[in-house]
């Protein structure tokens, strides 16, 4: 019932952010409809996801279309060099840039987006990649810097042969989503007994 209260009131008010954050422990859709509705991005489309942990340093500057995914990476708006080259060189400089995310984009796990860069749409940026130049669409990269592997299209027909060999692939093709409470048990205990042999 608090969390209920709690989660009503943020959403409303736009206040008790950490708050809310610690005890409603948002999913990453909750948490990206949050900062839709109260965060300083210049845009968020629909059906994105990211979680409170994601450094996003200039929101302001970052721009996310619909169907976007950000797990725990980095996106820098700005270069904080500049202030230490100002202050060694007597200097007034400046450098920012833009970040435009477009529709139907993940990024990875650890991956960085330096300023003035654009991604997709249907893009996949790889784990620990660091991303300083656009990303064309259809494209997956990887890397550091990031550099093009492969294309999307090409990774969704090798993972829908993949999956239909799992021996969950049932599962996969009946649940809601990519999460299904209903299957999720069931499914985890499969994958663990896969993995690691069956338990007695």
């Amino acid at each position: 019932m608090i969390k209920k209260m709690l989660r009503l009131f943020a959403f409303k008010t736009g206040k008790l952010k950490r708050v809310y954050i610690k005890i409603c422990k948002p999913s990453g859709y909750e948490y990206a409809e949050y900062e839709k509705k109260w965060g300083r991005f210049y845009a968020i489309g629909d059906d994105c996801a990211f979680w409170p942990y994601t450094n996003i340093t200039n929101p302001e500057y970052t721009r996310l279309g619909s169907n976007v995914m950000l797990s725990a990476c980095t996106i820098l708006g700005h270069d904080g060099s500049v202030a230490v080259l100002n202050k060694a060189y007597g200097k007034k400089l400046d450098r920012v840039g833009k970040v435009d995310i477009k529709d139907n984009v993940f990024v990875g796990h650890g991956a960085i987006i330096l300023p003035d860069v654009s991604i997709g749409p249907n893009a996949l940026v790889a784990a620990g990649a660091v991303v300083s130049k656009d990303v064309p669409e259809g494209t997956v990269v990887a890397g550091v810097p990031a550099k093009v592997i492969g294309r999307l299209d090409d990774l969704v027909d090798k993972l829908e042969r993949e999956t239909n060999e799992l021996p969950w692939a049932e599962i996969i093709h009946n649940r809601e989503g990519a999460f299904d409470p209903k299957f999720e048990p069931l499914l985890k205990k499969m994958r663990i007994d896969y993995f690691w042999g069956a338990q007695e």
